[in-house]
C-alpha cells in the first residue's frame, strides 16, 4: 500500500510538472534525478514514468531517462476544432431552454469574476486554470453527459496550450477578459450564431495567434 501510494505521488507530481511547463517539452530526465526531487526511491517513479509514457506525456529511452514530449504536430488545431464545436452545441442546446440561460449567464459572470482577480494579481497559472473552468461553464450548460466526458478528457491537453500561449503582459489579460464578457453578452441576446463567430475569434485572438 505504501508503495502504491508513492506510486500515485510520483504520477500526480511529475505530470503537474509536465503540464504546468516546470518541466519543458524536449526535457531529459531521469528517474533519479525526479526520485531526489520527490524525496522517494526510484521504484515508484518508474512506474510513474510508465503511466506518462502511455499518456504521451514522456518519451521513454531504456538506459537514458525520459524525455518531455512535445504537443505533436496538428494537435492544438485539433483540440480548438473539437473545443468550437462542442461549445456551440452545447449553447444550441441551452438556448432550448429559454429558462436556464439567465442561470448560466450568472455562473459564467461568477467564473469571470474569479478570472479577472488572477489578472489582477498575474498569477498565470491560476488565469489558465481559471479560463478553463468558464469554458467548462459553456459546455456544461449544455447539458450533455457525453460531449462533457468528451471535453474533460481534453483537459491535459487544453493545459499545456494555455501554458504556452499564456503571457504576462497585461494587453493579453485584457483580450480575453473582454472577449469572455462578449460571449455572456451574445449568449444573454440569445444569437446562436453570433456566439459561434464570437467563439471562433476568441480561439484565433488567443490560441491560434
Amino acid at each position: 500500500m505504501v508503495e502504491s501510494s508513492a506510486a500515485e505521488r510520483a504520477y500526480r507530481q511529475t505530470k503537474e510538472m509536465v503540464l504546468s511547463g516546470e518541466l519543458a517539452a524536449g526535457q531529459l530526465l531521469s528517474e533519479g534525478e525526479i526520485a531526489e526531487r520527490l524525496g522517494m526511491s526510484r521504484t515508484p517513479v518508474r512506474e510513474a514514468f510508465l503511466r506518462l509514457q502511455a499518456e504521451e506525456l514522456l518519451d521513454l529511452f531504456p538506459k537514458r531517462g525520459a524525455v518531455v514530449a512535445p504537443v505533436p504536430a496538428g494537435e492544438a488545431e485539433d483540440v480548438l476544432d473539437a473545443r468550437e464545436a462542442i461549445e456551440v452545441a452545447a449553447v444550441r442546446r441551452l438556448l432550448r431552454r429559454p429558462a436556464d440561460i439567465t442561470r448560466a449567464c450568472e455562473e459564467l459572470r461568477q467564473a469571470l469574476d474569479i478570472q479577472r482577480a488572477y489578472a489582477r494579481s498575474q498569477d498565470l497559472g491560476a488565469f489558465s486554470e481559471a479560463d478553463e473552468k468558464f469554458h467548462r461553464t459553456i459546455v456544461a450548460a449544455g447539458r450533455n453527459a457525453l460531449t462533457a466526458r468528451f471535453y474533460n478528457s481534453l483537459a491535459d491537453r487544453q493545459r499545456r496550450m494555455s501554458r504556452r500561449i499564456v503571457s504576462s503582459d497585461p494587453s493579453f489579460f485584457d483580450l480575453v477578459l473582454r472577449q469572455h464578457e462578449n460571449l455572456i453578452m451574445i449568449l444573454e441576446s440569445c444569437d446562436e450564431a453570433a456566439f459561434a463567430d464570437a467563439l471562433r475569434d476568441h480561439l484565433d485572438g488567443t490560441h491560434r495567434r
